[in-house]
């Protein structure tokens, strides 16, 4: 009596078409800021929306900057120092102007590089000037997450 083996019908490796751009996992209905707010105003929305950071946009909606939690303690901590009320202090002299953006077309894995590389907390995405969404960290963890078991080539 031979040995006979089975071996179930092969199924075809179909690699799905998942989205890896970042304008798929970005975020769009962001909370953004305007230059000439108070860094109180700022930091009760920080605290309000649970965001370590937003960006900072002008009437046209463009991107001008990005203020964070560190920049608001920053400012706590220079007006104690040198002795001034903080509520006539407006974001535009505290916040980050030279901002770096990622573009929405980026692959996810490569923008992951990018906050490896840059430490940073989240990027911008500017489509013709304008602000169009953000990317943040969390944002590429839940990207993984949903590619979870697909093959990451």
């Amino acid at each position: 009596m031979g040995i006979k083996s089975f071996q179930g019908a092969r199924t075809p490796q179909v690699k799905e078409n998942m989205p890896l751009k970042v304008s798929d996992y970005m975020t769009t209905n962001l909370i953004t800021f305007k230059p000439d707010q108070s860094i109180e105003s700022v930091m009760q929305a920080l605290i309000k929306h649970r965001i370590s950071g937003g960006p900072v946009v002008n009437a046209q909606k463009e991107l001008i900057g990005i203020i964070s939690e560190g920049d608001c303690i920053k400012q706590i901590s220079e007006s104690r120092y040198y002795n001034m009320p903080m509520q006539d202090q407006t974001i535009e002299k505290h916040m980050v102007k030279n901002v770096d953006t990622i573009d929405g077309n980026m692959n996810i894995f490569d923008a992951a590089n990018r906050f490896l590389a840059t430490k940073r907390r989240r990027f911008p995405i500017v489509e013709n000037g304008k602000l169009v969404g953000q990317i943040s960290q969390k944002d590429i963890l839940k990207a993984a997450m949903e590619l979870k078991g697909q093959n990451w080539k």
